[in-house]
């Protein structure tokens, strides 16, 4: 009976101080690799498609990602009733089998000519020649349509394009190579047409951008100076109004006044397009179901421990490949003010190991913008800074309107040029799952730190963007 009373005591003891234990100090959490897995997994898969921005596909991706929130204890955030998140876009689509004619010459698109960009509508104006070395000087452009000659050997086409979408015209046809090839592919071997939400502004002056082969080219060659050449292309009807989703969790703090901590990825990609080496699918494991996934297992970790002293918004957004409109969404409605959001960390690309930074480690674009990146290192974090400011990272994802905003807003990647870019083969044999795996497990601590602390991440000195610089 003493023994028995005794185990009694040691258990009502134990029971008594494990949550206080728990409640101080959680005990280390493991990212587990086949958790990491699980996500890619469904994410990357075929069935979704490419997860194709405001497709149903992309509305399943976010259902996903909500049902893993609620599941990982998230609540919904202030002012919403669920975690999905909706917006109706409007998005011209293209049939692909648009006509360029020029006189008696006639051509069709897929056979001697592609449309690499277009603003959805059929386009003509007066022919214009221009040599590639002639492109910064060209004048009288306004509404003609350049057709650039005489690239010199080593110069790509899309080099020019710069300078040729100042020129005002209407629109530019570029001779065929590795280039423009390249670009169609990222495209997804499709038009890039502007999508827009449906209550923004109506894009003006966009220049249609036309590539063609030799073939082409040559027949042109034979169109005089200033006779209309026209681009006749052929919208298909939508018989249902588009949305693109965003999945937004919340977890509230002990201290809601404190600020916000807001973690985010986008969770579309390309969806299906002309077929590279006989796949369609462009899965995008990397971009970004890998940065959904380092979204996701945050929540699933900070979700399982104590109560930390800020708030912890998680958001996936669809449509940043169609020009970053749920991110727009979400900074015109978002569920918190904007001025309460202490820091923002976006997820892009993570899953494979940029060959310019040191084993294991994410780069962080802007990293000497503000002392987030530099304080979270400090704490664990495996990040360092970007090797690639030629390339302008930090301007060019989720995070950099919020950071117009003032907000000390970055984000984490791993390689930032990898070869499988908006390519079919950005699928689940190419992650380095290991790497993706210990880059999140890295982050874990230091954003709880950041999330109960009262250190306030500060733009460095000129550091905070003014515009599109």
């Amino acid at each position: 009976m003493k023994v028995y009373g005794r185990i009694v005591v040691m258990r009502w003891v134990i029971a008594l101080v494990a949550p206080l234990t728990m409640a101080g100090q959680q005990e280390a959490w493991t990212v587990k690799p086949e958790w990491v897995r699980a996500h890619e997994e469904f994410l990357a898969s075929d069935v979704m498609q490419g997860r194709g921005s405001a497709t149903r596909d992309e509305q399943i991706t976010a259902t996903y990602v909500a049902s893993e929130f609620m599941a990982y204890g998230l609540k919904p955030a202030p002012g919403m009733s669920g975690y999905v998140q909706s917006a109706e876009v409007v998005a011209p689509v293209l049939d692909g089998h648009g006509v360029l004619s020029a006189g008696t010459v006639e051509m069709k698109e897929g056979t001697e000519f592609e449309v690499l960009m277009s603003p959805g509508a059929s386009v003509s104006g007066p022919l214009m020649r221009v040599k590639a070395e002639e492109v910064k000087k060209a004048s009288g452009a306004k509404g003609a349509v350049i057709v650039v000659t005489d690239i010199p050997a080593g110069t790509s086409a899309m080099s020019l394009m710069r300078e040729l979408r100042r020129s005002g015209a209407a629109m530019v046809v570029l001779p065929e190579d590795e280039s423009t090839r390249g670009m169609f592919t990222m495209f997804g071997g499709k038009t890039r047409v502007p999508v827009r939400l449906k209550d923004a502004a109506v894009s003006r002056g966009s220049v249609t951008i036309v590539t063609a082969g030799v073939a082409a080219m040559n027949r042109l060659a034979g169109v005089k100076d200033g006779e209309t050449v026209a681009l006749t292309l052929h919208e298909v009807p939508q018989t249902k109004a588009r949305e693109t989703f965003n999945a937004i969790g919340y977890l509230e703090g002990t201290e809601p006044s404190s600020g916000t901590i807001l973690l985010t990825a986008h969770l579309d990609h390309l969806g299906v397009g002309r077929p590279v080496n006989g796949d369609a699918i462009f899965n995008g494991a990397n971009d970004d179901a890998a940065g959904t996934t380092a979204v996701l297992e945050l929540a699933h970790a900070l979700g399982a421990g104590p109560r930390l002293k800020r708030n912890v918004l998680f958001v996936c957004y669809g449509s940043e490949e169609a020009g970053e409109l749920g991110s727009t969404y979400f900074g015109e409605h978002p569920p918190v003010p904007l001025k309460s959001l202490v820091a923002n960390l976006e997820f892009e690309m993570i899953g494979a190991q940029d060959p310019k930074m040191p084993k294991g480690v994410l780069l962080l674009t802007g990293w000497e913008r503000s002392n987030l990146g530099p304080t979270l290192k400090a704490h664990g974090a495996l990040l360092g800074p970007d090797p690639y400011p030629e390339e302008h990272f930090f301007e060019r994802s989720d995070n950099y309107a919020l950071a117009l905003d003032g907000v000390v807003a970055h984000t984490a990647a791993g390689w930032g040029t990898v070869p499988t870019y908006h390519q079919p083969d950005d699928d689940l044999a190419h992650l380095d799952l290991p790497f993706m795996t210990a880059a999140i497990q890295s982050l874990v601590g230091p954003v709880e730190w950041l999330a109960d602390s009262d250190f306030k991440p500060e733009w460095n000195p000129g550091g905070q963007p003014k515009g599109r610089d």
